[in-house]
């Protein structure tokens, strides 16, 4: 048997850190290693996953299309292309769509419509407002939207253009609001910080500030779309509609793909604006929409509601437990405990030697996000899982907190 992790650090060009395991197989919410190992999967590769490891609907579509057309460019008008954008459209407040590869093409091309905007019915307005402790990409322009020091200081001097305010304040958005602002970037639920969920009325005041000013709220619903939160979109539960939204994640159930969807009037793009090689080909779009068209007709988002909230509870069992996690939160299948001390890794690593995978977001945060096809069962025994390990490093000496 090769061993794999050794040649990886041979060849691969290091960006981060790895968990020690090869996965060679997946099915539903399970996966396995190369020595044949069972995994419980509750990170869902980064809530990509969203029907569950190799689902028949993924792997027809895939197939299906595979044997028909997988590129021919922007070119040409494609079939899949055409019917993947009519569906946000007919489920959602937004009627324009335009498909990239990723989440953060996603954004990039976001900004640039509302860049567009601005120098349009703004006059020439160009900063965007963005959240402390957000996540949007790792471009350059990403991470500059990305209000997260550690992410940005090893590439300044960074694009300008974007302006970095606390989470869940809108005096702390009005007071950066000037005649400069062409949009506000906000994710629903800040994810990879740590899953924040805001204030109920949140958005709401956001948007109508939005509205009072002329600007474009974005909704940055990568991680929190197609069902994740327990509706197709998370702005759905927060009654706040975007101008412009984007997806990329749950949207091609493990294919790659992105999308950035525009109300009419945000739609301000002209031919020659923007453009993409890859982004929308017949496979990817074909898959996206089996795998958006089975979510919607079969209502897996009220599904992922039901069962979220089942996690939640569990979650909240073990908060009332245990005195080292502070807090049990969440929307959806979008969930995270936190604790008093840096022990989010120590849990992911003693809960991997389990059998559970899930994901220590922060140091002291861990991130649960199981495929939208989880099971009751499956969740009890991720729970029983936790319950284990929790216990023996909740009993260990505190590990001191990671140098910056």
């Amino acid at each position: 048997m090769s061993n794999w992790q050794e040649l990886e650090s041979k060849y691969f060009l290091r960006t981060g850190r790895r968990l020690p395991v090869t996965l060679v197989r997946g099915q539903g919410t399970r996966v396995w290693d190369d020595e044949g190992k069972e995994y419980l999967d509750f990170i869902d590769g980064i809530a990509v996953c969203s029907l569950g490891h190799c689902h028949p609907v993924v792997v027809n579509a895939i197939t299906e299309q595979a044997r028909t057309l997988m590129h021919v460019s922007n070119l040409f008008y494609t079939v899949p292309q055409v019917q993947l954008a009519e569906l946000p459209a007919r489920n959602s407040c937004l009627q324009r769509a335009y498909f990239v590869n990723s989440g953060t093409e996603a954004n990039e091309a976001a900004i640039k419509l509302a860049r567009r905007y601005g120098k349009l019915h703004r006059d020439g307005a160009y900063e965007i407002i963005s959240a402390l402790n957000s996540f949007h990409g790792r471009s350059l322009a990403m991470v500059a939207a990305t209000g997260q020091p550690k992410y940005q200081a090893p590439y300044t001097p960074l694009p300008e253009g974007f302006v970095n305010v606390p989470y869940n304040d809108v005096d702390a958005i009005k007071k950066a609001t000037g005649k400069k602002t062409c949009g506000i970037l906000l994710e629903p639920v800040e994810g990879e910080g740590g899953v924040i969920v805001p204030a109920p009325d949140y958005l709401k005041r956001v948007r109508a500030w939005c509205d009072k000013h002329n600007i474009l709220l974005i909704l940055d619903e990568v991680q929190t779309g197609i069902g994740r939160t327990g509706s197709l979109f998370a702005y759905q539960r927060m009654g706040a509609e975007p101008d412009i939204m984007t997806l990329a994640k749950g949207m091609g159930g493990g294919f790659p793909i992105g999308a950035v969807l525009a109300k009419e009037r945000a739609a301000v793009f002209q031919p020659g604006d923007h453009g993409s090689t890859f982004g929308g080909n017949p496979l990817a779009t074909a898959t996206a929409y089996a795998v958006v068209k089975h979510i919607i007709e079969q209502r897996i988002p009220e599904r992922a509601r039901e069962m979220g909230e089942y996690l939640l509870a569990g979650l909240r069992k073990l908060k009332a437990k245990y005195p080292r996690i502070t807090d049990a939160r969440g929307m959806g299948l979008l969930t995270a405990i936190e604790f008093d001390a840096p022990l989010a890794e120590a849990v992911t690593l003693a809960a991997l030697r389990e059998g559970l995978i899930v994901n220590n977001v922060r140091p002291d945060a861990l991130r649960l996000a199981p495929a939208l096809t989880v099971s009751r069962e499956e969740i009890d025994q991720a729970l029983a899982v936790l319950d284990k390990v929790i216990k023996a490093v909740a009993a260990q000496p505190v590990p001191p907190a990671p140098a910056h």
